[in-house]
């Protein structure tokens, strides 16, 4: 079944790659014309997608409508419709600016789910303007069969958008499963100046372990970050120095240097800091921070 539906999907790249592809460059325009409405919509000061947060609310809610008006509280029911409505609307809002900074594959399966999810919130629409929930009647066969479809529809929405998260990585943290070791290990930057030192005042990657960091020198004192963005992986040392953070060269999400905290989205997660110190022998060694040796 798993295969099938999987096939079901891709098979519909043929329309979704070029729609998704002209329709992502006008919203992604538009919102990285608004950063601060973008970053609450990404759920940046949440500290987690806020898209994810909100998609459960309409399907329960329109659920819950079906329900109702099967037990013939048609006023209830029209509210659940109602409330189902905005849900939808404001989870659209959420789901557009996580799409405006989505690439590849993860574009062309969001198309395909955010088309669903707008047919279904145009017949949960119709659904509410074709009641007259202030009789006190049944809604009738029309909005019954307008509010199943719907449901069944935002259902294979949902399984749609749940592949776009938890098959393909998108709005994921990338540093989820990342250990953080309590022993000073050898730290290997890609360049050193003439005097063995790391360069000042700019992106320098290195090597720790099987973990690639960027280094940033200011004075005697290296900050550290993990190189790879928490957001979709980009390399943070390609990146540039904007007011003492690092802007990821691929959707610019910026992070705090000092404390890796993210303070401009499209990522909501902060980024793993790394402590930084001079060996005896004068080469560099380095661990996550926070470890204690």
């Amino acid at each position: 079944m798993a295969q099938l539906i999987a096939r079901l999907i891709a098979a519909q790249s043929v329309w979704a790659k070029p729609f998704g592809d002209r329709v992502q460059g006008l919203v992604h325009r538009a919102f990285h014309a608004i950063p601060a409405i973008r970053d609450l919509l990404n759920g940046r000061w949440l500290g987690h997608p806020l898209h994810a947060a909100m998609t459960d609310l309409p399907i329960g809610i329109l659920g819950l409508a079906v329900v109702l008006d099967l037990l013939g509280d048609n006023f209830g029911a029209a509210i659940a419709v109602g409330l189902a409505l905005l849900g939808l609307l404001g989870a659209a809002l959420a789901g557009l600016a996580d799409y405006a900074d989505t690439d590849g594959t993860a574009r062309t399966t969001a198309t395909v789910h955010g088309t669903i999810m707008v047919l279904s919130t145009v017949l949960v629409a119709a659904a509410f303007v074709a009641r007259d929930f202030f009789s006190g009647d049944a809604p009738g066969a029309l909005g019954m069969t307008l509010e199943v479809i719907a449901l069944g529809l935002i259902l294979a929405g949902a399984f749609v958008g749940g592949d776009v998260v938890y098959a393909l990585g998108n709005m994921v943290d990338r540093h989820a499963f990342r250990g953080g070791g309590s022993k000073w290990i050898a730290l290997e930057p890609a360049e050193l100046d003439a005097g063995g030192s790391i360069p000042e005042g700019r992106p320098v990657k290195a090597k720790l372990g099987i973990n690639a960091l960027v280094l940033v020198r200011e004075g005697d004192r290296v900050l550290a970050l993990h190189d790879q963005c928490a957001h979709a992986g980009g390399p943070l040392s390609g990146g540039t120095l904007v007011d003492g953070c690092l802007e990821c060269p691929l959707h610019g999400s910026r992070f705090r240097v000092a404390d890796g905290r993210v303070v401009r989205g499209p990522s909501v997660y902060d980024q793993p800091v790394y402590e930084v110190r001079r060996t005896e022998a004068g080469g560099w060694e380095g661990r996550r921070a926070g470890q204690q040796s």
